[in-house]
């Protein structure tokens, strides 16, 4: 399993902006073999931004690489900062190999883990 995520340092007065610009979006990511599950994460607000993160769990970090050559991956961020900057610089990106992943016994997160390491190249 791999978890890729991209920090964002946006801008106050550029939050509803942001948000709206990430949830209206088709991530075309449900196209992609190997994409477990997104999430777009919330942070603490500092006085100059508001910390966001998109972290993406992915069956293998193989299966996160082909999506970023892939044609979704290129439809998905068209128009990426072509508008008003909304963020203090670029994205910083994370990547990380999962080494545990705990779950409540049944947890439908878990199953879908579980699904995804089986199909991992």
């Amino acid at each position: 399993m791999f978890v890729a995520a991209n920090r964002f340092r946006v801008i106050p007065s550029e939050t509803a902006a942001f948000e709206a610009a990430w949830l209206g979006r088709e991530s075309h990511l449900h196209e992609s073999e190997g994409f477990v599950r997104f999430h777009l994460l919330r942070g603490p607000a500092a006085e100059d931004h508001v910390l966001y993160s998109s972290w993406t769990l992915w069956a293998s970090r193989a299966h996160f690489e082909a999506w970023t050559r892939s044609e979704q991956f290129r439809r998905a961020h068209a128009g990426a900062g072509s508008a008003k900057p909304m963020t203090l610089g670029p994205p910083v990106f994370e990547g990380f190999e999962v080494l545990q992943t705990l779950a409540a016994p049944g947890a439908h997160f878990q199953l879908e883990c579980d699904t995804a390491l089986q199909h991992a190249d």
